[in-house]
């Protein structure tokens, strides 16, 4: 008899699930909600809208809205249908429903709007009587203050010795829900460290032990979901350390390692920095044999070569004055000569150079001058194109040698070729601008004056 009441219990079990699935049906194709978290400002209205994908003459509707707190109590709101609205009377004042397509809004939004609200709709359309299609939604609302400018706060206030003090950085608003904030120093997003530690909400930061690399400008920003990030004003956190990094440096002489090498009689100067907040004091000290004495106070050192009469070792000594730390750096001066032999030769040789090669270029000038000069004036190629280039009437003129009489320069001539290149040059200027008519480069003086005289030969016997 059991098993027969629990086989008749699971075939009545199916037959009802089978029912309920011929009469309603479960879809998300026929309403949209385009958000389904909403994140609204206290006192300011909030629309909670929702989207039909039918046409609402073709179907009866009949829904719910509801709403549960973070708490978790539950209340309807608005129950619905399409000729009818009802309102629950605790809510009706600030709530409104949209129709047709079943929207809500919450005119003023408070503190006790938060949490979800939830849509039911059941949807049967004329022409499919006896099947339902329910829908369903829930939209998450949350409510905030929008965050006013954040202010910072620093303990201790005065500046901080570094590894002996820690910090702590506090950042409030007056008014703001849900506030996350951000920390930055010179515009640089910090996170957590060994030495940053953050509270819940980063509201508090707390650097512990305070370094060198903390010194600088720090700033906060506070936002939340209705706020961009809203920054603070600026706060400085002064760190005093030191020294580090001491070195002597100075422009004059040979340096190699830690040994300074000067001319003698040369002045030299030396500097002695070092990295450290407040500045440091500084005291030269002179190490000679196994005594040392202080020179001088200052940064700087000012020695003159010709008081030494050998390699000296100086020390220049750092102290921060409340750090209370200090540091040293020592070197050698050594006086030499510097500046001889191959810098002496160079130095000569540079300042003959200029003079030489001055002359060069004037004798290179005079050379050009002359050249030019002497191919305009006596070249043979020119004195020939001359001549032949004359006009005929200027060529059968009678040539006037000077003598009145042809017969005075009546005779035998012998011409005489001297080797040279001077005297070839005067016989072609002299005899060349003489001719009549020339066939070549080789006539002869007894050439020119045989063709010379054109009296007849017999004025000549007369």
């Amino acid at each position: 008899m059991e098993a027969t009441g629990r086989t008749a219990l699971y075939v009545y079990s199916v037959l009802f699930i089978l029912t309920v699935s011929t009469t309603t049906e479960v879809s998300s194709d026929f309403i949209h909600i385009p958000s389904l978290v909403h994140h609204g400002i206290e006192g300011k209205p909030l629309l909670l809208s929702v989207e039909t994908r039918f046409p609402l003459a073709d179907a009866e509707i009949q829904g719910t809205w509801s709403h549960t707190r973070p708490s978790g109590s539950r209340t309807t709101l608005v129950t619905f249908t399409k000729q009818a609205t009802i309102t629950d009377m605790m809510y009706r004042n600030n709530l409104r429903f949209e129709k047709p397509n079943v929207s809500l809004t919450i005119k003023k939004l408070g503190q006790d709007d938060e949490g979800d609200y939830h849509l039911s709709l059941n949807i049967e359309f004329h022409n499919k009587t006896g099947l339902v299609i329910k829908e369903e939604r829930t939209v998450h609302v949350t409510v905030d203050v929008p965050v006013s400018t954040p202010v910072i706060e620093k303990n201790p206030s005065y500046a901080v010795v570094e590894d002996k003090a820690n910090v702590t950085l506090t950042c409030s608003v007056e008014r703001g829900t849900r506030v996350v904030f951000q920390w930055l120093r010179d515009n640089i997003l910090l996170g957590p460290s060994d030495r940053f530690h953050f509270s819940r909400g980063k509201a508090t930061l707390l650097i512990s032990p305070v370094r060198k690399e903390d010194k600088g400008t720090y700033h906060c920003v506070a936002s939340n979901p209705v706020s961009p990030g809203r920054h603070s004003r600026s706060v400085e956190l002064n760190v005093y350390y030191g020294p580090y990094n001491l070195e002597v440096n100075s422009g004059q002489g040979l340096r190699t390692g830690e040994v300074f090498t000067i001319n003698p009689g040369e002045l030299a100067f030396f500097e002695c920095q070092a990295d450290s907040n407040p500045p440091n004091s500084y005291v030269w000290i002179s190490k000679s044999s196994n005594s040392t004495h202080v020179i001088t106070e200052g940064p700087r050192l000012e020695v003159l070569s010709y008081r030494l009469a050998q390699a000296e070792e100086y020390l220049c000594r750092a102290f921060n004055n409340v750090t209370q730390k200090q540091d040293e750096a020592q070197f050698t001066l050594v006086v030499a000569s510097l500046g001889t032999g191959k810098e002496k030769h160079t130095q000569e040789g540079s300042s003959v150079f200029p003079l030489a090669a001055i002359t060069v270029c004037s004798l290179f000038i005079i050379g050009c001058m002359l050249l030019v000069f002497l191919r305009r004036t006596c070249h043979p190629k020119r004195v020939l194109m001359s001549i032949y280039n004359r006009p005929l009437s200027e060529q059968k003129k009678p040539h006037r040698s000077g003598h009145e009489d042809a017969t005075e320069d009546f005779g035998i001539y012998e011409f005489v070729s001297i080797p040279g290149k001077m005297e070839s040059a005067q016989v072609s200027c002299r005899s060349l601008a003489r001719l009549e008519s020339v066939q070549d480069m080789h006539t002869t003086i007894y050439d020119v004056i045989r063709h010379d005289p054109e009296t007849p030969s017999h004025s000549l016997l007369e």
